[in-house]
């Protein structure tokens, strides 16, 4: 069968479920992983055929994609700042809002001498797309990552190995430290923040398939993580040392508040791309 007639068999297929666009998009990734083919290839080349055990493949991952697995666990890769990502059921797909929170923490770095050497500590790490984006843009960075999945871990260290990059992976249950036992210039996490009351607002591809440990909080504490992590950058943030954090976009003012109440200086409130309140800055002194 000819890729292009395959092609509109597959999106038509899909368009049930996602829509157009989404299913074109999903091929061109397939096509791309699987075949090595860009779009401009099967543009060029518009008889390029697809062999049977080859559709035998596509089929496979056709169905899966109609069972809503995200794209990213049947690829078993994503990217992330430009960097590739190897990511299964054990690990969150990284979002592009943290790509933005990624970026704030760059911003804040721009004015420091190169040679100055600073130590970065990622909490609740998953695929470890927030350490290794920071390790692989701030070379004089000592970064260290902590999860309190083993199987997480596992997966931010080959990814780290891929990107080439030095990163200290820890496995700890951040709710259970009391001392860090060092001290860092910056402390970021992206702990879980979707209350189960939000769950209805959850695709189901991600409530189906994506860790609930990294995901879900009580209705009740919903800032549980913010208020430890908060707690130990007091004791183990050093002067000037910054504290950033991707945040439920429904707590953006709750957050501030947690923050200034902990005596947190020069504290910020951003929105993400999608005009939500995403993310929050703060200082000790």
């Amino acid at each position: 069968m000819k890729i292009k007639e395959y092609r509109n068999q597959f999106i038509q297929e899909l368009t049930p479920i996602y829509d157009a666009g989404e299913s074109e998009s999903f091929f061109y990734l397939i096509l791309e992983e699987k075949q090595k083919l860009k779009r401009i290839d099967l543009a060029l080349q518009p008889d390029l055929l697809f062999s049977e055990e080859e559709i035998v493949v596509w089929n496979s991952i056709l169905e899966e994609l109609k069972k809503e697995i995200p794209i990213q666990y049947l690829l078993g890769k994503t990217s992330f700042y430009g960097l590739d990502f190897e990511v299964n059921e054990n690990v969150l797909i990284p979002r592009p809002e943290t790509q933005e929170l990624v970026e704030w923490i760059l911003e804040s770095q721009k004015s420091k001498v190169e040679s100055q050497n600073i130590r970065i500590l990622d909490i609740g790490t998953g695929s470890g797309c927030i350490a290794i984006a920071l390790a692989k843009n701030i070379p004089n960075a000592q970064v260290f990552a902590i999860d309190v999945s083993e199987k997480a871990l596992a997966i931010a260290q080959k990814n780290a190995v891929s990107n080439k990059v030095s990163v200290t992976f820890i496995c700890q249950n951040i709710l259970e430290t009391e001392d860090l036992l060092q001290q860092f210039d910056i402390i970021v996490s992206n702990p879980p923040y979707v209350r189960n009351l939000e769950k209805e607002e959850i695709k189901k591809n991600v409530l189906d398939n994506e860790p609930h440990l990294a995901l879900f909080v009580a209705d009740n504490d919903a800032l549980i993580f913010y208020k430890k992590i908060a707690e130990l950058a007091q004791k183990n943030l050093t002067a000037n040392g910054l504290l950033f954090f991707e945040i439920n976009q429904y707590l953006g003012s709750e957050m501030v508040d947690l923050l200034e109440k902990m005596n947190f200086k020069n504290v910020e409130l951003r929105k993400d791309i999608y005009g939500n309140d995403r993310m929050t800055k703060g200082s000790v002194q």
